[in-house]
This record gives structure tokens, sequence and C-alpha cells, in this order.
């Protein structure tokens, strides 16, 4: 039977989502689910609720859990990898220093310089499960669900290459329904051709039964206020730059220079948004302080309750991938994989972000051609700050992470060169005890 391994077990939603989606495979039914975290009082409330899915499914699966990464690795056929490296006492720093400065962030955790300094504390730990994996089941296929997405699949697939690692966002997924809802389409009937870099991907062709769709939604932005007000960062986008982004308006925010680097314009787009991410100060940070005092209580009364739990599959891509690669219906999806000439006009090797296919033991990505050139200049950029991240990280070298924060855009737009170094040298200060 398959053996799945779950690492960073104790994210106990998106555990509890996927072991449900997976066991409505019948190939995935007799599964052993092997579940790895650090956090044994985590881990163990994993297994409950992960043996309470198994159980009311009726399937034959079977749940283990351990702390040791390796045993749990050993002859395994597929990876999730959700880890966090460091508690809010960690990575708050990664907000509250820039805030210091007057880089203002809503979330941090994909690019700038919180999220830089957060794939300076993650790369290691996924490079020692890649290392683990190529020695433990060389065949198996790693799907990582951790931020920041971009950077930490760059190092793994430079460094670690014979592992068949891609990264896996919902926000590809989740913006398509959105627009579809705006659109009046059923969500399974919008095609479209999405292509870019995580969280900063484009939607290059919107239809349904062959029609464009964009002209249509250009008019609803324009006249309808309360879908623009869902998302005025996203949609403000949208319409200077005629193709929609995938993530929220919060998330977005951060990766330009255009929305974060007044308060004026903070409190016009990014205070006010309906969506689920509207853009406020250290918004992921309080929610994440919330769930702290709240996550067991939580976890206790669902284990306890005896009301019904819906065992429909989700919308999340790793079942169906799982599946494909182990010879069930080969599933198509947006991936992220090493840029080997899929889209032109983005940097040769960097992490991007397109359709790629999944049959038994295999991935094929999908060749895009280039962006348009009114979002290629601001992706590019994005992308190569990735690019020079990473090698700073494996590098272990400072001046070429001072160098991508420098060019990172919110940042450039609120402070000089000198400002982002001293900025920069405090976040390393922060940091030593966690940067391996």
């Amino acid at each position: 039977m398959p053996k799945i391994v779950f690492i960073g077990a104790g994210s106990l939603g998106f555990t509890r989502k996927l072991v449900r989606d997976l066991l409505t495979f019948p190939r995935l039914a007799g599964a052993e689910f092997a579940l790895v975290d650090i956090h044994r009082e985590r881990l163990e409330f994993a297994r409950l609720a992960c043996e309470k899915i198994v159980r009311m499914s009726g399937k034959p699966a079977r749940v283990t859990a351990t702390t040791d990464r390796r045993r749990a690795l050993d002859g395994a056929d597929a990876i999730l990898v959700t880890i966090l490296c460091g508690s809010t006492t960690v990575w708050q720093h990664d907000i509250l220093v820039p805030k210091k400065y007057g880089v203002d962030v809503c979330v941090g955790d994909t690019r700038g310089p919180s999220g830089i300094f957060r794939a300076l504390r993650t790369i290691p730990e996924m490079l020692a499960i890649c290392r683990d994996a190529e020695s433990r089941c060389p065949g198996a296929i790693l799907l990582n669900y951790t931020n920041p997405m971009a950077m930490l699949c760059h190092a793994m697939q430079r460094v670690h290459p014979k592992v068949l690692a891609t990264g896996l966002c919902h926000s590809v997924q989740g913006t398509a329904r959105m627009l579809a809802r705006w659109l009046g389409v059923p969500g399974d009937e919008l095609e479209y051709l999405c292509a870019g870099i995580n969280h900063m991907a484009w939607y290059l062709r919107l239809g349904h039964k062959g029609k464009d769709l964009y002209p249509r939604l250009r008019r609803i932005v324009e006249t309808n206020r309360k879908v623009y007000d869902e998302e005025p960062v996203r949609n403000e986008m949208f319409l200077a730059l005629d193709c929609y982004v995938t993530e929220s308006s919060g998330h977005n925010s951060e990766y330009n220079a255009w929305f974060r680097k007044r308060p004026d314009l903070i409190r016009k787009y990014c205070t006010r948004g309906t969506g689920w991410n509207p853009g406020r100060h250290a918004y992921i940070l309080g929610e994440y302080r919330k769930t702290e005092k709240t996550w067991k209580k939580k976890v206790r009364e669902w284990l306890s309750s005896d009301a019904p739990i819906s065992l429909a599959r989700g919308r999340e891509y790793a079942a169906p991938i799982i599946d494909a690669f182990l010879g069930g219906r080969p599933f198509k999806f947006n991936g992220n994989v090493p840029n080997e000439g899929f889209v032109t006009n983005l940097p040769e090797g960097a992490c991007v972000e397109i359709p790629v296919a999944v049959s038994k033991g295999r991935l094929t990505p999908r060749r895009v051609g280039a962006l348009p050139a009114s979002v290629a200049m601001l992706t590019n950029l994005s992308a190569q700050i990735e690019m020079l991240a990473v090698e700073g990280a494996l590098a272990e070298n400072p001046r070429l992470i001072y160098q991508a924060v420098a060019h990172d855009p919110l940042t450039a737009s609120v402070l000089s060169l000198a400002e982002i170094r001293k900025m920069t040298e405090e976040m390393f200060r922060k940091n030593r005890r966690f940067l391996k």
C-alpha cells in the first residue's frame, strides 16, 4: 500500500483536509499516513484527528506518528511538507523590524525583507528533508506547501535536482473561483491559462466556452463597487496592467511600490477590502497570536464532537497529484518548477508557477511562452530577487541578502540604501540564533 508522509503534520487544518482528500481515491484508501512533527503535543493531536477521519471513512488506511523524520521517510511514495520554522516569537521580527524603519508588512511570508529572512531560517531544513528523501525514498514525489514557496522550491530544485519536488499553492484555483463568481460562470467551466511566479502568477487567458471574459471582467471591476472593494489592490493592478494576478490584495500590496509606501495609500487600499486578507499591518501575526491561545481547545472540541464530518474531496491539488503519480488518472495543476524555457521572459532556472501535468512517475511542465510586457517587468524583478536571496542563503553571504532586500520594490520605495543596510543588519541580529 502507498506510504504518504506528512512533515509538519502539526499543521492541523492542512493535515486533516489532505487526509480526507486522499481517502477519496480508491488507490490511496489503504495508505499509511506517516505523520512527522517536532512538537509532540501537536503531533499527538494530529494523530488522533487523522485516526478519527479514517475511522469515519471506513477505509483501511492506517496512521502512524513519530518525531523521527528519517524513519518515517523509509519507503515513502509521497511527501507533503507544511513546516513552519520558529514560533511567532521568532518570526514576528520579520514584520516588526521593517515596520520600525517604515516598511509596512501585512503577511511577510513570501518576498521582501520578511520573506527573505523566513527563507533563511527555512531553507536549511528543506534541504535536510531533501537529503533524507534522496537516501530513504529516492522515487518519492515531494509536494511543498511551505512559504516562501518560490525561494524554498528554487533552493531544493537547485541543490537536490534528483528529488522530484514541486510547490503547491491554492491561490490559482482560489482566485479562479472568485473570478468565476464575479463573472457568473460555473467555477468548473472557467477556462484559463495562468503563469508567472508564486503569488504573482497572471491569468494570461480567461474565458468560458471559447469566449474571452476579460472585457466583461473589466466592466464589472470598473462599475461594481462591491466587487472592486472585495479586492482593491488586485483590482487596481488589473485595471492598470490588464492581467489578473493570483493571491490576495494583502499579499500583493507587499510585492510592489504602489500601495504601502504612504499611510494615506495604506488607508485607501489596504484596510477596507472585504477579501480574506485586506492588507492591514501585521494581519497574519495577529491571526497566529489568536490561534496560539485557542488551538488546543478547538482541537479537543473537534475530537470529542459527535457531529458529522464531511468526507467530500476539497479543492487542494495534493491528493489528485499523488493518485496520478502512483498510476491513477493523469491530472493537471499549477505547480512550482524550475524555468527551463517554459516562460521565455523570466530568468532561466528561476522557480516559476505554471501548468504542470502529472502522470505515473513523472511531472511534465507546459511551455507557456512570454508574459505580457505589462506584467513581465515586475515578475522578472521579483524572480531575480528570489534567486539572489537563495544564492545568499546557500553561500552564507549576508551581502547578497542585503542586495536582495535593497532591490525589493516596497522597501526601495520607502528607504535609502543606507537605511536598508541598517534594517537588514538588525534583522540578522534578531535571527542570529535561528540561522543554521
